[in-house]
């Protein structure tokens, strides 16, 4: 009896991890796909110098994201670990964690009145728990160049 209790509260967990790991993430990807639309006017061009002869000044702009996977994700990966292949479930989190971070950096260039970002890189580190336990959780970095018009100054 208490092995059946003891599965019944495994299930539950699972059932509860997945539908609300996959309403988080459904709302996540939502708010991804609007903010991608507000920002498209901002460029990311793949060139280390700057794609422009006008008068600009450039500064670093980042944007960076720590995402956990759900308890349900966790457990789905750790048995396709034991088997080989392929973890949809860290593929998904990686790429949401990707475009969240791009997503940051392209606000850090709007705040500045940025229209290009060139010589984007990405960094990405696997967070650890307690005992460098792996805890589900990645932290993607993005960085680059924006190109921001020149202030000119009064008396100039």
């Amino acid at each position: 009896m208490g092995l059946l209790i003891q599965l019944g509260i495994f299930a539950a967990l699972l059932a509860l991890g997945f539908l609300a790991g996959s309403r988080a993430e459904r709302k996540h990807y939502a708010s991804i796909r609007e903010r991608e639309a507000a920002l498209r006017h901002i460029l990311l061009v793949p060139v280390r110098r700057a794609p422009t002869r006008s008068p600009c000044r450039a500064q670093l702009v980042c944007g960076s994201v720590v995402i956990g996977m759900d308890y349900f994700k966790m457990t789905v990966a750790a048995f396709v670990n034991i088997l080989g292949g392929r973890i949809n479930a860290y593929e998904t989190l990686v790429e949401r964690a990707r475009r969240e971070a791009i997503l940051r950096m392209k606000e850090n260039a709007a705040a500045l009145g940025g229209s290009h970002i060139f010589n984007v890189k990405f960094s990405t580190t696997n967070l650890r728990g307690q005992n460098n336990q792996q805890s589900g959780c990645v932290e993607v970095v993005a960085y680059g160049t924006a190109l921001l018009p020149v202030r000119l100054e009064a008396g100039n």
